[in-house]
C-alpha cells in the first residue's frame, strides 16, 4: 500500500480521463487523501478495493477518502474519475451527498450501476464540471464546481439501494468520518479517541495500519484541504485562514503548510492563482 495524493494543482475538485490498459494498474494498492468517483464509460475492466470486483461501461466506483484499491487490468476500459476533498462538503449541508462512500466504508459494494437512463446526464455533468474546473479559481468558479459536484454525487446517491448494511462501520471508518467532519475545530488526536472510546494508541496505530497515515496525519489532510480551498478562491489572511483550520497559530500553520507543499501559503497562493498558461 502506498500513499497517492497527485492531484492538478491541489484543487478541492478535480476530474481525470482514465484509460485502463490490459495490466496497467500499480503493484501495490494506493490510498488517496482525498473522495474519488469514477465512472466507467467504456470497455470492461477488474479493480480490487477490499476483493476483486469487474467493472463494466455505466458503472461508477466509489473510493472513500482513505480506502485501499487498485486496477488490476482492464480491456480498454474508459472512466472518468472526479476527486474532491470530502471536507469540502462535510460540514455543508450537503454533507449527505457522502453517505455513499460510509456506506462503502461499512462494508457495502463499492462498485454500483448507474440507471441506463441517468447515464448520459451524468457524463455531460462531469464533463461540465472538468471545464469548469479548467478555469481561472475564484470565488465564482468554486461556486459554479461544487454545484456540478453536488449534481455528480447525486446520482450516486439515486444509484445506491435503499436500506443494506444495518452493522456498525468498522473503528477505521468511525475515525475518518470522525475527522472529517470536525477537522475545523479544534480537535485532537485524544478527542477522536473519546469519540471511539478507545485509546489514542489504539485509534492511531489502527489508521495507520489501514490508511497509511495516523490520525495527527488525517486531520492536518483535512485541514490543508480547506486551506488551499481558501487560499485558492478567497483573499482572506494567511493569519484569518489559520483560524479556521483548527484555530491554529499562524506560525505553526505556516509551518505545517511548508512541510507539506515546500513553499509558504502566501508563495502558494501567488503560484495557483496565476492564469493558466
Amino acid at each position: 500500500m502506498r500513499i497517492d495524493d497527485r492531484r492538478p494543482d491541489d484543487r478541492p475538485v478535480f476530474v481525470r480521463h482514465h484509460h485502463v490498459g490490459r495490466c496497467a494498474g500499480p503493484q501495490v494498492p494506493v490510498v488517496h487523501g482525498f473522495s474519488a468517483v469514477v465512472f466507467y464509460v467504456d470497455g470492461r475492466a477488474e479493480v480490487e478495493q477490499r476483493g476483486r470486483v469487474r467493472v463494466a461501461a455505466g458503472d461508477v466506483q466509489i473510493v472513500p477518502a482513505g480506502e485501499a484499491h487498485r486496477t488490476i487490468c482492464g480491456g480498454g476500459a474508459e472512466a472518468w474519475g472526479v476527486g474532491f476533498d470530502p471536507v469540502y462538503l462535510a460540514a455543508s449541508e450537503h454533507a449527505g451527498l457522502l453517505d455513499p462512500f460510509e456506506r462503502v466504508r461499512a462494508g457495502a459494494a463499492a462498485v454500483l450501476p448507474i440507471p441506463a437512463e441517468r447515464q448520459e446526464h451524468l457524463r455531460r455533468v462531469i464533463a461540465e464540471l472538468r471545464e469548469e474546473s479548467a478555469q481561472a479559481p475564484t470565488a465564482l468558479q468554486a461556486q459554479v464546481q461544487r454545484s456540478l459536484l453536488t449534481l455528480v454525487l447525486a446520482e450516486v446517491v439515486r444509484a445506491t439501494p435503499v436500506g443494506g448494511e444495518s452493522t456498525q462501520a468498522p473503528l477505521v471508518a468511525q475515525a475518518l468520518r470522525y475527522i472529517e467532519r470536525r477537522c475545523l475545530a479544534p480537535i485532537s488526536l485524544r478527542d477522536v479517541a473519546a469519540a471511539l472510546d478507545r485509546s489514542p494508541a489504539y485509534v492511531t496505530t489502527a489508521l495507520r495500519v489501514a490508511t497509511g497515515r495516523t490520525a495527527q496525519q488525517w486531520i492536518a489532510v483535512g485541514r490543508l484541504a480547506e486551506a488551499r480551498r481558501r487560499l485558492l478562491t478567497s483573499d482572506e489572511t494567511v493569519e484569518a485562514i489559520a483560524g479556521r483550520v483548527g484555530g491554529l497559530d499562524p506560525t505553526h500553520f505556516i509551518r505545517m503548510f511548508r512541510r507539506e507543499h515546500g513553499c509558504t501559503p502566501a508563495a502558494w497562493r501567488a503560484e495557483h492563482r496565476r492564469p493558466r498558461a
